[in-house]
């Protein structure tokens, strides 16, 4: 997969979030993508950016069934020419820095 997306869909909503980012989370199971949800926000790796357009386009849809107002971030990486998951941009930083990349990994904390 070359093509690296980051993915935050909300509704402008004052109750929880949750359901919303749900809806969105599922409409990208109808795209052939690989996505990962954070907590504040989706990694999603596709073969092409057309194919990770319309998957965030579905989500966006998604989201803004049920919300009068809906906001979007999208970040691509297309690196065009290279076959590279977003796991290995993650191997890479950690190799360098000699240890996980997250606070606390190296005493075994959370």
């Amino acid at each position: 997969m070359t093509c690296i997306g980051f993915l935050s869909v909300a509704p402008v909503v004052e109750e929880s979030m949750a359901p919303y980012v749900a809806d969105a989370v599922a409409a990208l199971d109808d795209f052939d993508v690989e996505y990962e949800t954070t907590p504040m926000g989706t990694i999603i790796e596709a073969e092409d950016s057309e194919e990770l357009f319309a998957a965030a386009h579905a989500a966006h849809e998604a989201v803004g069934a049920q919300s009068e107002r809906v906001e979007t971030f999208l970040k691509i990486d297309d690196k065009r020419g290279v076959d590279q998951r977003a796991s290995e941009k993650v191997d890479a930083v950690e190799a360098s820095l000699g240890r996980e990349a997250r606070s606390g990994a190296s005493e075994g904390g959370d």
